[in-house]
């Protein structure tokens, strides 16, 4: 019986540190600063509180991750007029770092990428594989997240982030 108590505790703290999925705002998303491309400093608090935030990890060697960013390209294109903002997070260390910039030019990505080199984000968001992607609301709360990528995940996501516009 303790072993069974012990088990639902675990399961129970689980949900509130790795919400998968969900539509509720357990937690802050917690904040971090990482340089973007032009070697500018982004804060993540000083990007809340216009609309919904989207945060994607992912890496250059990670085929389901660019798949992804060519999706989520057509939603920032739709939503970042309307307060929606994104940040692809490069988990690339220092080995294939260097690739990163021709792969977003080469893709024509238009939204803010940031360098994670040494796994500072990832290991705030438990990003323990990749793709993942999290979606904070205008208040800075996790509303969802997403472990992998299949064709199809991005309509839920656009769904998330339309519903938030506005809120």
């Amino acid at each position: 019986m303790r072993i069974l108590f012990i088990l639902f505790s675990a399961a129970l703290f689980s949900i509130y540190l790795f919400p998968q999925d969900n539509t509720g705002g357990i937690r802050k998303g917690p904040d971090f600063t990482l340089e973007d491309l032009s070697g500018d400093f982004v804060e993540l608090n000083q990007e809340v509180g216009e609309g919904p935030i989207l945060l994607s990890f992912w890496a250059t060697w990670c085929k389901p991750c660019i798949e992804e960013l060519d999706e989520y390209k057509k939603i920032y294109n739709d939503y970042k007029d309307k307060g929606f903002k994104m940040f692809a997070i490069s988990t690339d260390d220092e080995n294939t770092v260097a690739k990163v910039k021709p792969l977003v030019k080469s893709k024509g990505y238009n939204f803010p990428v940031l360098l994670d080199t040494n796994s500072d984000a990832v290991r705030l968001y438990y990003a323990q594989s990749i793709p993942y992607s999290v979606i904070l609301d205008k208040d800075g709360m996790i509303i969802y997240s997403h472990l992998g990528y299949m064709k199809g995940d991005e309509v839920k996501v656009k769904n998330i982030i339309s519903s938030q516009i506005g809120k």
